[in-house]
């Protein structure tokens, strides 16, 4: 399970890493057409309208993906869990156990 979840880290991180990539590049795209648009017609300044909001357009589209992935992540890692507690009751009732000892035992430390 611990690998399953090492794996899923990774692709996500990479996702992650490929939306920033992306992200950059429609900045820097639009920071060029601010640039050409500074010096233009109006008929140029409406080519370059429709450039930015194509490239927005496709940021969005990059987005909503990613927000997807990660909710199916999310709910993957979930029910990975419910199954681990499910198969494991005593194991997760001693641990949860364990945490609340030593968090009680840090708070009455605390207030000393």
């Amino acid at each position: 399970m611990t690998t399953e979840l090492n794996i899923s880290h990774r692709a996500v991180e990479a996702r992650k890493q490929t939306f920033v990539r992306d992200l950059k590049s429609v900045v820097s795209d639009a920071d060029d057409l601010l640039k050409e648009v500074a010096n233009s017609t109006a008929e140029e300044f409406a080519v370059a309208r429709s450039r930015m909001e194509d490239k927005l357009n496709e940021a969005r589209s990059r987005l909503h993906d990613a927000r997807i992935l990660a909710t199916r992540k999310a709910y993957r890692a979930a029910d990975a869990t419910q199954e681990y507690v499910m198969d494991n009751p005593l194991k997760v009732a001693g641990v949860a156990v364990a945490a609340g000892l030593l968090a009680a035992f840090l708070l009455s430390r605390r207030s000393d």
